[in-house]
């Protein structure tokens, strides 16, 4: 049974709110960390372009493909256990990635974090969602959206610091010391809370829904190195579509489904996901990018690209927490796709200008963009729960948060892939069927090796081909994210609140989920 929150005292939530916070502030710094770093790791530990592009990768499969599990063993097993269990073994990951010796070791501690960090979020934020009360809810997830700017904002540039100084390794010292004093607030103040009609875990839905992304990812970034017909990528991808048909086909049949099918027949809630995917390509893929293209590409240090990345990620500083309290006078619907479009219109101001541009000309749209994707940013942790009965609080974050991090997992393998593509269609004439080899390295930043390929290509034609590249995928990216805000001003701000509604509906009771 859920207690009642107004039995606890405001210290005691706010020191379980602070906990989730800074779990929430360490998530970040274990994507734009290494992002920074990456030419840095590429030189300490080599490995091939598709090897480097899991770098980022393996931490997001497994995060996005492990949420909804997660979610469901918060709910059935304690969410303070699955908090504390998932904060340690990230904190324990994230320190044997500074130890690691190549980068098949590397990719495989990254995978493995990324297991800790869902475990670590799901519970953190079904936690949070039964400490308070439904007027100070969004609020609350509004703080954790700040936090999760804070890590945003100061991560490259601290990375950026720690790289120079101490070296790549010492960055996920960072994540080690947030972890673990998330770890001591919350095994102090976090009470134990659990839905009671809850069930084991649907174990056959987890094995082939995490199997479909990793077929689904492995294939697209395959896709530049074999060619787009390649047997093997058709091979992996028909897996990947086979297997997402056998999990959409378990889930209607268990007794107890990880994903509750039942939920997307309501607009408000699909319009949740719809906004949980938006973010992914108007701003997270450029976390990635953008480090490479400033400090591989135009050869930035690794403190001027971090600083650079700050104008991004600033607003999320302060704006999540402003979103929250314009939810008084704005439906939630107005504005996150207010949001969103002015998100596109910061990417659209970017395109226009190319790679070796004055950093300062930059600012102003890289604002614009972080201005645009903060509105929605703080409303989304709090409508995904706010959608569905409270005691399903853990499913409805682990929906919400798969669909965002697989969302975001699967956005940077197309847009690597089509970055790549286009810029060996850009290269073509000049390197022939070296093209695409030096189209990966260049995708990984790693000029040096790229110009190695074909050496009597000048920089200056690999700089264009890779700028005009550049300029094309954010026409692109701005297409998709202005689209995504219509579509979230239809579905977003259709029809009821699903929580009034799905007491009354027999689909969505929780006491009814054990019914065949």
């Amino acid at each position: 049974m859920r207690e009642n929150t107004r039995s606890r005292g405001n210290a005691e939530r706010l020191c379980v709110l602070v906990a989730v916070c800074c779990a929430a502030a360490a998530m970040p710094l274990t994507f734009t960390g290494p992002a920074v770093a990456l030419p840095a790791i590429s030189r300490t530990l080599g490995g091939s372009p598709l090897a480097l592009n899991w770098v980022t990768n393996a931490f997001m499969l497994t995060f996005g493909s492990t949420l909804m599990a997660a979610g469901a063993l918060a709910d059935a097993y304690g969410r303070k256990r699955m908090f504390l269990g998932g904060l340690a073994a990230f904190g324990l990951f994230s320190l044997g990635l500074a130890f690691a010796g190549d980068i098949v070791w590397f990719d495989g501690l990254r995978a493995l974090q990324g297991v800790g960090a869902a475990a670590a979020f799901s519970g953190g934020m079904a936690s949070l969602a039964q400490e308070f009360e439904e007027g100070e809810r969004l609020r609350a997830f509004s703080i954790v959206g700040a936090s999760f700017g804070v890590g945003l904002a100061f991560g490259p540039i601290a990375s950026g610091l720690v790289v120079e100084a101490f070296g790549w390794p010492a960055i996920f010292l960072l994540v080690v010391a947030l972890a673990v004093f998330a770890l001591v607030l919350g095994g102090i103040f976090l009470r134990e809370t659990r839905d009671p009609n809850a069930g084991g875990l649907d174990w056959k839905g987890a094995a082939t829904f995490t199997l479909a992304l990793a077929f689904l990812t492995f294939g697209i970034l395959q896709m530049p190195e074999a060619g787009w017909s390649d047997p093997l990528v058709l091979a992996v991808l028909a897996a990947a579509a086979v297997f997402f048909f056998i999990f959409y086909r378990i889930e209607r049949s268990v007794a107890q489904p990880m994903l509750d099918l039942s939920l997307f027949r309501y607009p408000r809630f699909v319009g949740v996901q719809l906004l949980a995917a938006a973010p992914a390509y108007g701003f997270v893929v450029l976390l990635i990018l953008l480090p490479v293209r400033f400090i591989g590409i135009e050869g930035a240090s690794e403190i001027d690209g971090g600083r650079m990345m700050i104008a991004l990620s600033a607003p999320l500083l302060v704006l999540p927490i402003a979103a929250g309290l314009l939810t008084r006078w704005f439906a939630p619907a107005a504005i996150c796709g207010t949001g969103l479009l002015v998100s596109a219109a910061g990417l659209a101001w970017l395109g226009q200008f190319p790679v070796g541009t004055q950093p300062a000309l930059l600012v102003a749209p890289l604002i614009t963009i972080g201005i645009g994707i903060s509105l929605p940013w703080g409303l989304m942790d709090g409508l995904a729960v706010s959608v569905v009965p409270k005691e399903r609080a853990g499913m409805a974050t682990g929906i919400f948060s798969t669909t965002r991090v697989a969302g975001e997992g699967v956005a940077l393998a197309v847009v690597t892939a089509l970055l790549s593509a286009f810029t060996q269609m850009n290269l073509a004439s000049a390197a022939g069927a070296n093209a695409a080899g030096i189209a990966q390295r260049l995708v990984t930043g790693n000029v040096a090796a790229a110009a190695s390929v074909v050496p009597s290509i000048e920089r200056v034609v690999l700089f264009q081909a890779y700028g005009d590249a550049f300029g094309a995928l954010l026409w692109l990216l701005t297409a998709i994210t202005a689209a995504t805000a219509v579509i979230v001003f239809l579905y977003l701000g259709k029809g009821t609140d699903v929580v009034e509604s799905a007491a009354e509906d027999p689909d969505l009771v929780p006491s009814t989920a054990m019914d065949p």
